[in-house]
């Protein structure tokens, strides 16, 4: 895209992006439910940028927030199976520790496909959405094929820096509430808010790529980081469950079990070093965009 891209062509490529995966979904499968999870974010961070009527943009983003905590649960389940077998395949990790492991995650997760998928209900509602989706973008070509002015016509970009500095307040915050000492909630707030901050600047990049591409791979860094991290965590809690689960009580088991624990927990605090080392770069990052709202922006953002 370029400086000349409009609204509707921005709505346009994320809702291909959704309807591409919807037959994926249908079928239950892993990489495509996580994917439609991104397009479904992607979805909800342009739409306060759009200018939709607000009541029309209030109800999509409340749809849209539910189908993505909807597809959550299943694929937080299939990470940690998916780190486990990738654990497994290292050899250097107890194995039968994994295996309890495994069996536990792998019940809940079936349980909870059934219940996502069994009667094709977040289907229908995603096919629903998009079909809403779709009317906007006609809506949306429509309106920007009247003349209108400067101060209109740039409206939408006046709003699309506000959400970015108001992103970039939010990474700000979020590296200042983490900290030094390793909190996993706070980094995990810290991940959070960089994708919401490399989510907008996605936006800002299909409109100009000049713009903002080094500081998305800055931000990409550090999602990835700490989104290992915080599945690595994720894991650790449930070899905790899994251990306090224990019946009949089974002391050599429960070692294994105690061994992962430390294991893992050690591979985090190895994690949290390297953000640690990171933490400056993502600091100036946040500080770059952030204070750069347009007077005009205040009133136009939502």
């Amino acid at each position: 895209m370029t400086a000349s891209t409009q609204r509707h062509d921005l709505l346009r490529t994320r809702l291909e992006r959704l309807t591409r995966l919807l037959p994926g979904v249908a079928q239950g499968d892993v990489d495509a439910l996580h994917r439609t999870r991104v397009a479904l974010r992607r979805l909800r961070e342009l739409l306060p940028i759009l200018q939709l009527d607000h009541e029309v943009a209030d109800k999509l983003g409340r749809r849209l927030r539910k189908m993505t905590a909807r597809l959550g649960t299943v694929r937080e389940l299939d990470v940690l199976l998916i780190l486990i077998d990738e654990l497994h395949e290292s050899g250097r990790h107890d194995r039968a520790a994994l295996k309890r492991v495994a069996e536990s995650v792998t019940r809940e997760r079936a349980r909870a496909r059934d219940h996502l998928l069994g009667r094709k209900v977040p289907l229908d509602e995603l096919k629903r959405i998009a079909r809403k989706l779709d009317r906007s973008v006609d809506e949306l070509e429509h309106a920007e094929t009247k003349p209108a002015g400067p101060s209109r016509a740039r409206g939408w970009r006046w709003a699309l820096d506000a959400r970015i500095a108001r992103r970039a307040e939010g990474l700000q915050q979020a590296v200042a509430d983490a900290g030094a000492v390793y909190l996993p909630e706070r980094l995990h707030g810290v991940r959070i808010a960089a994708k919401k901050l490399r989510y907008a600047l996605e936006i800002a990049a299909d409109v100009d790529a000049a713009r903002t591409t080094p500081e998305l791979r800055v931000l990409e860094r550090t999602q990835a980081l700490l989104g290992r991290l915080h599945d690595l965590q994720v894991l650790m809690d449930r070899v905790r469950q899994v251990q306090a689960s224990l019946a009949p009580p089974n002391i050599a088991a429960w070692r294994e079990l105690d061994a992962l624990t430390t294991v893992l927990e050690n591979s985090c605090r190895r994690l949290h070093a390297r953000y640690m080392r990171d933490r400056a770069g993502i600091e100036a990052l946040g500080d770059r965009f952030a204070g750069r709202t347009p007077k005009r922006a205040v009133r136009t953002a939502v």
